[in-house]
């Protein structure tokens, strides 16, 4: 494995990530789903952490280790942002569309397991920056999953905004969690240090 090749798989999902931001932003605009915008915004940060990280793979260890302290905190973001749209659903509780629900988090399921298996192959080369593309995508799928689920959920047992919004709180749960890992990497990248 080279730097060459990483910073190209990078590149390629950043562009992804871009690109399903818009299709999953529009989507949970048109529904008023907050899983779909706590994923969408998550699509936004995952595509800005790849950027970073194709650009800061060919720094020192120590440098690396600073980013990947500075990427815990960008993965909050969306967990901040589902918080406000969620205390936002909370105030006028609507129903999103349960088909589109559900069709838009397979679309974005599908992005982030190519994503994840792309990035599989790296996750322990390069330490920290890495390891945060990696669980990026690795819990941006299993986000999709739950989004999915919500949709059908929705569509068949319980007519509620609830599946949405239980959702949309797990995913701010995840990253939180997929924070906390980055930050721990980092720091022992930093105390390996001489």
């Amino acid at each position: 494995m080279t730097d060459r090749s990483l910073r190209q798989v990078i590149g390629i999902v950043a562009l992804l990530n871009l690109a399903y931001f818009g299709i999953e932003l529009g989507a949970a605009q048109s529904i008023g789903s907050v899983s779909l915008f706590a994923d969408s915004i998550d699509f936004l940060e995952d595509a800005s952490v790849n950027f970073f990280i194709a650009v800061a793979i060919g720094w020192s260890a120590r440098n690396r280790a600073r980013a990947g302290a500075l990427l815990s905190g960008v993965l909050l973001v969306p967990a901040l942002a589902m918080i406000w749209t969620a205390w936002s659903k909370i105030q006028s509780p609507a129903v999103p569309e349960p088909a589109l629900l559900s069709v838009t988090g397979a679309g974005a399921l599908v992005v982030n397991l190519f994503c994840a298996l792309m990035l599989a192959r790296f996750r322990h080369y390069s330490g920290s920056l890495t390891k945060a593309a990696f669980l990026s995508a690795r819990n941006d799928a299993l986000a999709n999953v739950a989004i999915i689920t919500a949709g059908l959920v929705t569509a068949f047992l319980w007519q509620s905004a609830w599946p949405d919004l239980i959702v949309g709180v797990g995913i701010a749960v995840m990253n939180a969690d997929a924070a906390r890992e980055v930050w721990h990497a980092a720091r022992r990248e930093r105390d390996a240090q001489p």
